[in-house]
């Protein structure tokens, strides 16, 4: 008998997409709005945005993601003091299951997380522009880019969509005797993710304050190679890098709310100098500070290049 191939169906298929962007904004930002013939949608990655569409208004907080349908109106503005960080998608899908998602306000989970930061890191080496300038409309592609960029981005892209549209539409069910098969490598797993959580959740907690590798073992009851390679699995960073990263993302969104000068901020977050705050944080950013809060005020003011 021979081998009969399976047509698969294709429930979600992205056409073209237009822009993708992540942004750090401003407390004050205001986007005064537009409408295209093209889907759009805008999640919150930390604080809280007021978003307009059509004629109704929600308040986004963190993790929450809103679609807009083609030619409906939105715009977005930054609220509650907290410089907002928003990743922003649109592409053309004619797709019947998109339906799902007309005017849906939902909150993802961390596999969608981690979908929507792949997409953002390929988008940085499949264009030729900044991710971050909210009035530009057309993105170039590098002439050199990665094997496949291009199709990695519309795979993330729609397998976080059909994930989304399963999850809040058909909940899995477990099945009982599938308990049976858990393996221990799952188990295993389940427990570093915990561990890596825990301690993550530790460092969030202690962001104003210098915490060597050894307290933090020794706080929350880890051995140091153990939470090494938790790390090192789940972010591909050292423990203090990753507590640095921590600090100098905090310093940003400090920036962007404009309460405090970048010696109190330093100060704030337990550095013992200014020169070695600047020092960090351009490590890390590729810019000193008052470059990035240059860079960012641009953006508020319409005169980004």
């Amino acid at each position: 008998m021979g081998y009969k191939g399976i047509e698969q169906e294709t429930v979600i298929s992205i056409n073209k997409i237009y822009t993708i962007h992540y942004f750090e904004y401003m407390n004050d930002f205001s986007f005064e709005g537009e409408s295209h013939d093209f889907w759009e949608f805008i999640c919150v990655d930390k604080g809280e945005v007021g978003v307009t569409a059509g004629t109704e208004f929600y308040t986004l907080k963190k993790n929450e993601i809103m679609f807009h349908c083609p030619n409906e109106f939105h715009n977005v503005k930054a609220m509650g003091g907290i410089a907002p960080n928003l990743v922003v998608i649109s592409f053309h899908c004619e797709s019947k299951a998109m339906q799902f998602f007309l005017r849906k306000m939902l909150k993802i989970d961390e596999l969608e997380h981690n979908l929507l930061a792949n997409i953002i890191i390929e988008a940085r080496q499949l264009f030729d522009c900044r991710l971050d300038d909210p009035y530009l409309q057309n993105m170039p592609l590098k002439e050199s880019r990665p094997f496949g960029a291009e199709q990695l981005v519309r795979l993330h892209l729609e397998y976080f969509l059909i994930h989304l549209h399963r999850r809040y539409q058909s909940p899995p069910t477990l099945n009982k005797g599938l308990m049976k098969q858990v393996s221990f490598n799952f188990v295993k797993s389940k427990e570093d993710a915990e561990i890596f959580r825990r301690v993550a959740d530790y460092m969030e907690e202690n962001i104003n304050r210098q915490i060597c590798i050894e307290q933090i073992c020794r706080d929350n009851l880890v051995g140091r190679a153990q939470l090494q390679r938790i790390f090192k699995e789940h972010c591909n960073l050292g423990i203090i890098e990753y507590f640095t990263t921590l600090k100098i993302n905090a310093s940003k969104e400090l920036i962007r709310t404009r309460h405090m000068n970048f010696t109190q901020i330093a100060e704030s977050l337990g550095y013992t100098s200014i020169h070695y705050f600047s020092k960090q944080f351009k490590k890390i950013t590729g810019m000193t500070p008052t470059e990035y809060a240059s860079s960012i005020k641009a953006i508020t003011e319409g005169s980004f290049e």
